[in-house]
């Protein structure tokens, strides 16, 4: 049986970027759907009733949701490809780690944007020092790629 894969999306997302990367990373060949966020269609309402938004993944008629648990799926799915996580539980923590914190940052960077309009909600990673601003997408060996540029985590 031939492997449906469909990308549910929005081209500026950085949320979608992440999930369209590690397709690429992996040489996953699929369908992107591009979506109209002012006017969601009825694949996207039923494919993610929970919470109406984009990236979803489908493979196979089956949906995953969340850019960052659909990496984590693409990785165990075609776990036969190249990894996209390292192998070294702790350097797998780390990546996930700063997944996770510029996810946060970024949203409450929105927050704040929403209501200041006047405020960026992307600074110049080597400005800033950490390297850790930004919309992180994925961790491939030892660094990380955000919307703008690929930071060495070590």
């Amino acid at each position: 049986m031939a492997e449906e894969v469909v990308l549910l999306d929005f081209r500026p997302s950085p949320f979608g970027m992440r999930s369209r990367i590690a397709l690429a990373e992996k040489g996953i060949k699929y369908e992107y759907k591009e979506e109209d966020l002012r006017n969601k269609s009825a694949l996207l309402l039923q494919m993610n009733p929970v919470h109406k938004k984009i990236p979803v993944l489908i493979h196979n008629g089956k949906p995953v949701c969340e850019s960052l648990i659909q990496v984590q799926y693409i990785d165990e799915v075609w776990h036969d490809k190249a990894p996209l996580l390292p192998s070294d539980p702790y350097q797998k923590a780390t990546a996930r780690f700063w997944a996770d914190y510029v996810d946060k940052k970024s949203m409450e960077d929105k927050g704040r944007r929403a209501s200041n309009s006047k405020e960026r909600i992307h600074r110049n990673p080597e400005a800033d020092g950490k390297g850790a601003w930004g919309q992180a997408l994925l961790w491939r060996r030892k660094s990380w790629i955000c919307g703008c540029c690929i930071h060495s985590v070590l």
